[in-house]
C-alpha cells in the first residue's frame, strides 16, 4: 500500500446553484450537498483504501453544508472505529476565506473568477 501520510483530501460539499461561485480548490472532491450523505460510505472507502490521513470539508463559507458534512463524516469515523487513523476537518472560512488569503490561494483555485460573489 502506498504512504500517502500527508496526503490530505478536500472535499467540497455545495448546493448545485452554488458551485462553482467563485472556483474550487484544485484538486478537491465535489461532492453535491443534495447527495453527498449517500455518497459518504463510498468515500470513506476510498480514503481508508488509499491512506489519506486527512479530509477537510468546505463550503462556500464552512457555515453551512460544509460543516454539516464534516459531521457526518466524523460519525461514519466513529461508526467505523477510525477516529485515531482519519481526521474530518473543516476549512474555516471556507472557499470564500481561502481566496480572501490573496494570491498565494487564488492560483490554487480552478475556475477561479474574482467576480463572483463570495459568501462570507
Amino acid at each position: 500500500m502506498d504512504d500517502n501520510s500527508n496526503m490530505t483530501t478536500y472535499s467540497e460539499a455545495r448546493w448545485y446553484d452554488q458551485y462553482p461561485a467563485g472556483g474550487t480548490i484544485r484538486g478537491s472532491l465535489n461532492l453535491p450537498a443534495q447527495s453527498l450523505y449517500p455518497s459518504l460510505p463510498m468515500l470513506y472507502t476510498v480514503v481508508k483504501a488509499a491512506n489519506i490521513p486527512k479530509v477537510i470539508w468546505y463550503c462556500g463559507s464552512s457555515r453551512g453544508s460544509g460543516n454539516r458534512a464534516a459531521g457526518w463524516f466524523q460519525d461514519l469515523l466513529t461508526e467505523k472505529g477510525d477516529n485515531n487513523n482519519i481526521a474530518s476537518l473543516v476549512l474555516v472560512g471556507g472557499i470564500a476565506g481561502w481566496i480572501k488569503g490573496g494570491a498565494e490561494y487564488t492560483t490554487l483555485v480552478d475556475e477561479y473568477d474574482p467576480e463572483a460573489p463570495q459568501k462570507s
